[in-house]
């Protein structure tokens, strides 16, 4: 792999501290966007969508800090086959060319792409509760394309909280069988390297900051990802310990109803036991986060979201 002009360093102060990214030069997002320019075309992205409602796409395309949504999404359109080879929503073709356009891209990049799965994958019945066209006449089950595109990949990364741990459609009573990728990779007894990056949906930063990571720098070592194969650089302390209603809590002043100051943990804040960095991320271009505007953390990082956490509104 090229090595690029952009030192470790920076790149953990851009991941870090984007939100407040005036702390950075132009030049300096330039820089990085060029260099995953370079990355992406000899290290491409083949994007599958199992049972997922299309938010964590939304969510990525809606990244700011840099833009890096050019490198990584626009070059979808006709004509242009590098990086992003396949994504069910993005992409032109459909029908038996999109899953021509699946299986060329595989072939062509053997070992050299980046798989990334949103949303759960459907296992009872051997996949039949979820299937993404056919092949002589016969429905090909996610399940499958999971196995097609995990095997020859050279990492795999999850994106959203249904790709990494199952998340809604994983919920009771379950009946399509839905899990995670990890889980479905265990069961296929496959050893391409997991990375998950969760969230409901998935913050962009942490996307584009996972994938940078790896185009320029290489897999992470295991003691930069925690017990659930995340990032310790983006899920490394609980929205609790950054909470902008800590002092509430340490001043034992409780919200009893919505609108009320106070710590909002008897209103069923998970903030204690969820592990992100919303608090000084904050979403939707650095504008708010859900704490700041009156909600409770419900915890869609972690895994067992949304029954280990239910009911949301009630203190666990």
């Amino acid at each position: 792999m090229t090595r690029h002009d952009i030192s470790r360093r920076d790149f953990i102060r851009w991941a870090v501290a984007v939100p407040a990214s005036l702390s950075f030069t132009e030049g300096f997002f330039g820089k990085l966007s060029a260099a995953l320019q370079d990355a992406v075309k000899e290290y491409p992205i083949i994007w599958l969508q199992a049972s997922t409602c299309s938010g964590c796409s939304v969510s990525v395309i809606n990244t700011i800090h840099p833009s890096i949504k050019n490198v990584i999404l626009e070059q979808v359109l006709p004509g242009n086959k590098l990086t992003l080879n396949y994504h069910g929503t993005l992409m032109a073709a459909t029908g038996r060319l999109s899953v021509q356009a699946a299986r060329d891209a595989v072939a062509k990049h053997k070992g050299k792409y980046v798989f990334v799965m949103e949303g759960a994958i459907p296992t009872k019945e051997k996949g039949v509760y979820g299937c993404i066209g056919e092949e002589n006449d016969k429905p090909i089950s996610m399940l499958e394309w999971v196995e097609f595109f995990g095997k020859d990949a050279m990492a795999a990364l999850t994106v959203g909280t249904c790709a990494a741990y199952g998340g809604f459609p994983a919920g009771e009573p379950n009946p399509s069988g839905s899990i995670g990728l990890t889980e479905a990779f265990n069961m296929l007894k496959f050893s391409t390297p997991i990375i998950n990056i969760p969230g409901c949906p998935c913050h962009p930063d942490w996307f584009i900051g996972t994938v940078a990571k790896i185009l320029l720098y290489g897999m992470p070592k295991p003691k930069e990802l925690d017990e659930y194969g995340r990032l310790k650089l983006f899920f490394n302390r609980s929205v609790h310990s950054r909470c902008i209603n800590r002092d509430y809590l340490d001043d034992g002043i409780f919200a009893s109803k919505f609108g009320e100051e106070g710590c909002l943990l008897e209103l069923g804040c998970k903030g204690p036991f969820t592990y992100a960095d919303c608090p000084i991320r904050l979403w939707n271009g650095s504008v708010n986060w859900c704490i700041n505007a009156g909600a409770p953390c419900i915890g869609c990082t972690e895994k067992g979201f949304p029954d280990a956490h239910s009911p949301i509104y009630q203190r666990r």
